[in-house]
């Protein structure tokens, strides 16, 4: 393998086409498509500033890399990577991309990442501002997600997250299974439209939540007070710890809770209109 250390690059895509390469220390400046249809490529202590320095790269590391403001859209088209130990602060990274494995990941503008991306796992990962990350991706496992970005996880499917601190308006639209253990998801319109959704020892704030869902299933979930206006129009089972406020409307199922507030039943709600909604040991 060849090694390229202590070196800058700018320009028009100045190692195009290479393979079995591995830089260190080496710095990406003005330009375009610095590493592009290249393969086997490793990064290491390395700096990005130019637009687009990894598109179409098969095989490929970066490790204890800064990716500025002016290298958007750095890695689009380019399958089998792993990522460590990175800060990223451009937008519109990871586009229409396969098998990916981050650790220790920062991304401070996630706007628009993670777009068409299937089989990503990772350990330590922040998303900070930005709208849309992870549009329309598959086989998604994450361990330690940290984001307050807006409209995370919509269009997905086979979503697994864990140890996850979410705080987003609109997140997980129209998604299809999907399992989060040991959470909190903070968002008014959490989950609406979604299939086959799992919460499991979740904490869960905002207004109407959970609603339009299909085979939505909560054990041991947990509610704030402020919640309201929840499964409407969802089939639902949940095991509810604890208080919550209010449930509006849901379609079938069964909904178990510590305590509720109140319940609405109206002439909007859908057939076949037989969910069972109890306080524990009780039945309202």
């Amino acid at each position: 393998m060849e090694i390229i250390k202590n070196q800058h690059f700018e320009g028009e895509r100045p190692l195009f086409e290479q393979h079995h390469l591995k830089l260190e220390q080496v710095t990406i400046g003005e330009g375009e498509s610095a590493i592009k249809h290249c393969s086997d490529i490793e990064s290491e202590d390395c700096r990005f500033w130019g637009k687009y320095p990894f598109w179409h790269v098969e095989r490929f590391s970066i490790n204890r890399c800064q990716f500025d403001a002016g290298a958007r859209s750095a890695l689009w088209y380019s399958n089998h990577l792993i990522m460590r130990n990175t800060r990223i602060d451009a937008p519109k990274m990871f586009r229409e991309m396969h098998h990916l494995h981050l650790e220790d990941v920062v991304i401070n503008d996630a706007d628009e990442t993670f777009w068409r991306c299937s089989f990503v796992e990772g350990t330590n990962i922040e998303l900070h501002g930005g709208t849309y990350p992870f549009m329309f991706c598959d086989y998604i496992r994450i361990n330690g997600l940290k984001s307050d970005s807006k409209y995370v996880f919509q269009y997905c499917k086979n979503v697994e997250l864990h140890d996850a601190d979410i705080v987003s308006k609109d997140a997980f639209w129209e998604c299809e299974n999907v399992n989060i253990y040991d959470s909190r998801l903070d968002g008014e319109y959490l989950a609406w439209h979604s299939k086959n959704v799992r919460l499991v020892n979740c904490h869960l704030s905002g207004e109407q939540l959970l609603c339009y869902a299909d085979s939505l299933l909560l054990e041991n979930c947990t509610f704030d007070a402020a919640c309201d206006r929840l499964f409407e129009y969802s089939t639902v089972k949940a095991d509810i710890r604890g208080h919550v406020e209010n449930i509006k409307n849901p379609t079938s199922g069964l909904i178990v809770a510590d305590s509720i507030g109140s319940v609405t039943i109206d002439e909007n709600v859908r057939q076949p209109a037989n969910c069972k909604i109890e306080v524990r040991n009780s039945t309202i």
